[in-house]
């Protein structure tokens, strides 16, 4: 029951009618009891600077960010975590008396995911392709978790320079070897592909279209022993991963990345974990309730 002590909590984007984390949420506080609420909030981008000031005093515990916010949304916060200070974007905030902190949540989300699904990340070589929000997110959490390497795939246009700079100033906190190659590059695509223990597709290739991040012929040399994961979840099971499935790899989908970055997020809040099995089984049935996408060649 919502009362004068019931703690709000929010999602912020534009547009944000579409998100799935009002009901994680919400069913992860009625799971443990807390007297707290998750409402969605589409925020016009010029609105964001009052949106902050508004958290500040009206006392709102948390909120997650997503486009267009993720990056404008840093020079107006008072404290970033580690992982956010690294890609200097944010998805999640904590609001601690006033002081808002901003953390990412989505790159590690993906290892999580893959850990509690009984992968063993230390001295794996992975593959990554694309470098956008979810790209980078996912590139700098690895570094958090002993990987052997990191090569990224990312088309040779105008943000690609932007890119290998990035990576140049990563290098300076890790010992993790980091690479940039261009997705022109079938050559180099086909000899890191073979070579990876996973590949991560952190592109939207596939979403809406039969297409694969990875060219077909590459896809038939993958190995029973690499583990394929694509950061899209609808479809559950793109052209990529089912072509990848076929190929003895194991497989999995944005799903549980999905699930473990509002978990992150909900611990970051609340310093309670997630009940990530029920969330999972609701998440599951709703997205399963949709209409499917229809891919087109």
């Amino acid at each position: 029951m919502i009362d004068g002590q019931t703690a709000l909590f929010g999602f912020i984007a534009h547009p944000a009618k579409h998100s799935r984390s009002p009901r994680m949420h919400n069913l992860s506080f009625d799971y443990w009891g807390l007297n707290a609420r998750y409402l969605a909030f589409d925020v016009a981008p010029d609105q964001l600077v009052g949106t902050l000031a508004g958290i500040r005093s009206m006392g709102i515990a948390g909120v997650n960010l997503s486009m267009p916010f993720k990056q404008t949304v840093v020079p107006l916060l008072d404290g970033l975590t580690a992982r956010a200070q690294r890609i200097q974007a944010v998805n999640t905030i904590k609001n601690e008396a006033g002081k808002l902190i901003g953390d990412s949540t989505d790159g590690a989300g993906v290892f999580q995911d893959l850990q509690h699904q009984g992968m063993r990340l230390t001295n794996q070589h992975i593959m990554v392709l694309g470098a956008g929000g979810a790209g980078k997110a996912i590139i700098a959490a690895a570094l958090d978790y002993n990987v052997a390497s990191v090569t990224v795939f990312k088309r040779h246009n105008e943000r690609y320079a932007g890119v290998q700079q990035w990576l140049d100033q990563l290098r300076t906190t890790t010992t993790v070897p980091l690479k940039l190659c261009a997705y022109e590059d079938q050559q180099r695509m086909q000899q890191i592909a073979c070579t990876s223990d996973l590949i991560i597709n952190a592109t939207n290739i596939g979403m809406t279209t039969a297409g694969t991040p990875l060219p077909s012929a590459i896809i038939r040399q993958l190995r029973s022993q690499q583990t394929v994961y694509d950061v899209i979840y609808q479809p559950l099971e793109t052209t990529f991963l089912r072509l990848a499935r076929q190929q003895g790899c194991a497989t999995h989908n944005g799903l549980g990345m999905l699930i473990w970055q509002g978990a992150l997020a909900f611990e970051f809040w609340t310093g309670k974990p997630m009940p990530i099995q029920q969330v999972r089984q609701d998440m599951l049935a709703s997205i399963q309730a949709l209409p499917l996408i229809a891919a087109q060649a």
